[in-house]
């Protein structure tokens, strides 16, 4: 047996949890003690009341039931060559890390080539030391904005966002992109935001938000996100955490009607005893303004929120007197990105600090790899920004693929369950990535209303953020996929950067309830939690792991939050 020592096995064992009971493979099982997902029975299909209240359904039909397109590509090459890929990147991990950073990013300066690649990683998890292209220098928001712009999509759409109404729809090219990003860059920068600087961010799904994201990549700025729906007290602890002297939100946000108060909390958090001193800035959007259309960009703004002297910008004034073009600011590869918090659920949250280059690759990789990215795709991913889904597959992962994403700001019940599915006909929406929670609180109000919508557009869907049991995948592939699309079930972490199990379309057989087998690159493993041993073979159980490093993984955790969400 391989034996794993303390200080790696206590690292790898943060980024256990939820998919050891997903993770199945032809070479390791795993056999969970309440088989949630891998029962085998001959009972019909479960109904709408059994996929809501049971997550683990009697019926498990055979995969060549449930994805019969799949039969005869599962017994092809395509899967051999997975299977031959995989262990190319594992055996030769810094040739194959080294190829896709080359094809998928334009660096500054990149010190390696095929026959010098030693260095693209050093360092491991016995000291916590890995870095990811060390000396490599570049500029994501150049990579997701100017490159394609100086490579002829200029006028291609970058971003499509709906509001919370569904006639609330604007569209942007990259060229636009580059304008407004660039503006909020010299905003950021007018107001004393330096490289290095973090900055929290505390916003509706307005457009303007992953535009100020980008708008921190591009001045090397280090952007926190904070949820904009938690606490004044969970926000000023996450500003005190991060030592953040700048914050940008909105005077509202919208969710199905509702109008948030987000000023107010912002107003409340720097109050607290461990904000009061500390924020000099609050950089606030309107809403209604930031949202018109250029030519109305003159409505009258609002005089509901308190202002505070010196402290408080109104960024709806600030930006018209901005240039509309800022340099990207080459940054090194190991400089921190962004800031983001877990959510608590399995502990107190943690501040985790992802790197540029790295974070930059995986994002794009694992977007492209996963969902089969093609030119004219539309990626809809309704995750919010606050969320490691909404930084790497809402903004980061499709815009430095040069693909166009679809930013939502209302909630999938409004104004009825059918929300979702009308999108997907209006848009044309070919890729859809939401959650598994979403999925089964839309089955409650039956199969009718998808079929009300034409979704032949969509090719693939995804789920994201817990295990998807499968009665719930079922109706998924049935009712959404219209039994013709791929479902990817993906596993993966704020920690990890992006996905790290998922099935690919195409290569791996999709089975309901399990997340199939590891991303390349991705050494998993699974551990004997007591001894920290390698466990072989099938129908095993024990602590899923990853054994080496990848370019995604977070580079450090350097705050710990104590106050309540």
């Amino acid at each position: 047996m391989i034996s794993i020592n303390k200080t790696t096995l206590l690292l790898l064992l943060h980024t256990s949890g939820q998919g050891l009971h997903a993770f199945v493979s032809n070479s390791i099982r795993i056999n969970p003690s309440n088989s949630a997902g891998l029962k085998v029975a001959t009972e019909p299909t479960p109904t709408v009341d059994s996929v809501v209240d049971d997550d683990t359904p009697d019926h498990m039909p055979d995969f060549e039931d449930i994805a019969p397109t799949y039969k005869a590509k599962s017994k092809n090459t395509a899967l051999e060559r997975y299977y031959s890929d995989y262990e190319y990147s594992l055996k030769e991990n810094k040739k194959y890390w080294n190829k896709r950073a080359t094809e998928l990013l334009s660096w500054d300066h990149y010190p390696f080539d095929d026959n010098n690649c030693d260095g693209v990683m050093t360092g491991g998890f016995e000291h916590g030391d890995v870095s990811w292209f060390p000396g490599a220098k570049l500029n994501i928001a150049y990579n997701a904005i100017d490159r394609h712009v100086q490579n002829g999509k200029a006028n291609d759409i970058a971003m499509i966002w709906e509001g919370d109404e569904p006639d609330q729809v604007i569209n942007f090219t990259y060229a636009d992109m580059q304008r407004k990003v660039s503006e909020i860059a010299n905003a950021l920068k007018s107001q004393g935001v330096k490289k290095g600087d973090v900055v929290t961010i505390y916003m509706p799904m307005i457009p303007q938000l992953p535009m100020t994201m980008l708008a921190c990549m591009r001045i090397g700025a280090v952007h926190s996100v904070v949820f904009a729906g938690f606490s004044a007290e969970a926000l000023s602890s996450r500003i005190a955490a991060s030592q953040s002297k700048v914050i940008v939100t909105a005077d509202v946000g919208m969710r199905g009607t509702k109008a948030i108060p987000l000023k107010k909390i912002v107003d409340d958090a720097v109050e607290k005893d461990d904000c009061k001193d500390l924020v000099e800035k609050v950089l606030v959007y309107e809403r209604e303004r930031s949202i018109a259309a250029d030519a109305d960009a003159d409505i009258e703004s609002s005089n509901d929120m308190n202002w505070v002297s010196d402290r408080d910008v109104n960024m709806n004034d600030l930006l018209p007197k901005q240039r509309p073009y800022c340099p990207p600011e080459v940054m090194d590869s190991e400089d921190p990105s962004f800031i983001l918090y877990t959510s608590g659920s399995t502990g107190q949250p943690k501040g985790l600090v992802h790197t540029t280059g790295g974070y930059a690759l995986y994002a794009a990789h694992t977007l492209q790899t996963t969902f089969d990215l093609q030119p004219k795709d539309i990626f809809a991913c309704v995750a919010d920004c606050g969320w490691i889904t909404g930084h790497t597959y809402v903004v980061y992962g499709p815009l430095l693929s040069g693909s166009t994403t679809f930013l939502f700001e209302s909630t999938p019940l409004y104004p009825d369950a059918g929300r979702y599915w009308d999108m997907i006909d209006r848009h044309k929406i070919s890729l859809f990535y939401t959650a598994p929670t979403a999925v089964r609180s839309l089955i409650r109000f039956g199969d009718e209303i998808p079929k009300k919508y034409d979704l032949s557009s969509l090719r693939i869907l995804g789920t994201v953020g817990e295990p998807i049991n499968p009665a719930a995948w079922q109706w998924y592939y049935k009712e959404i996929g219209r039994e013709k699309c791929t479902i990817v079930d993906t596993y993966w972490q704020t920690e990890t950067g992006g996905h790290i199990i998922t099935n690919i379309p195409g290569i791996t057989p999709m089975k309901p309830g399990s997340c199939t087998l590891p991303l390349y690159g991705i050494d998993t493993v699974v551990l004997d939690p007591m001894s920290g041993e390698i466990i072989e073979g099938n129908n095993v159980e024990g602590v899923l792991a990853i054994r080496s490093p990848w370019p995604g993984e977070c580079c450090m955790t350097l705050y710990v939050v104590i106050m309540p969400i």
